[in-house]
């Protein structure tokens, strides 16, 4: 498990290294994040994470929702491009150290809340956001952290994908 979300934050952060800094405050189309836009919203619901999975690791639950969805800063372009990419990777290595002594020991009794978020198709072939709330242990938590970065990765190669065509 640690693997996979240390696997999941590498993935993402070498593939933030790459992009051309004069494309990462540029939306394809005015309902789509920038790459500058995504990366804040990494920062801000990693951020919350650190501390959340630290509780759940200490036996400790929450019955508030720790991650609400669709987080972002007042303003994402407050810190410049390489500022967000490392304060991201910062974050990013809060949560591997907190998993860093936990194992198959570690109690799974504690639980997190969490807003969940897909995108379903609708009949007329768009989609929309459906929303619930989930109740994670500690496993779960920080995979579901991974599978949030992997999500986002693909994110930033689609948004990517459309700034460059052409």
């Amino acid at each position: 498990m640690r693997r996979r979300v240390a696997a999941a934050c590498t993935e993402i952060e070498a593939l933030l290294g790459t992009l051309p800094a004069e494309l990462t405050a540029r939306r394809p189309d005015p309902a789509t994040w920038s790459l500058h836009e995504v990366v804040d919203h990494l920062v801000e619901s990693h951020r919350p994470a650190v501390p959340d999975l630290a509780r759940l690791l200490a036996g400790e639950g929450s019955e508030h929702v720790t991650i609400p969805a669709g987080l972002l800063s007042a303003d994402p372009f407050r810190r410049d491009w390489p500022v967000a990419v490392a304060e991201l990777r910062e974050v990013h290595r809060g949560l591997l150290a907190s998993l860093a002594d936990a194992d198959d020991d570690t109690p799974t009794t504690a639980r997190a809340q969490v807003e969940m978020v897909v995108r379903c198709a609708t009949a007329d072939g768009g989609s929309e956001p459906v929303h619930w709330i989930e109740s994670f242990d500690w496993k779960a938590f920080a995979l579901l952290v991974g599978i949030h970065t992997r999500e986002h990765a693909d994110q930033v190669r689609r948004i990517l994908a459309r700034l460059t065509a052409g």
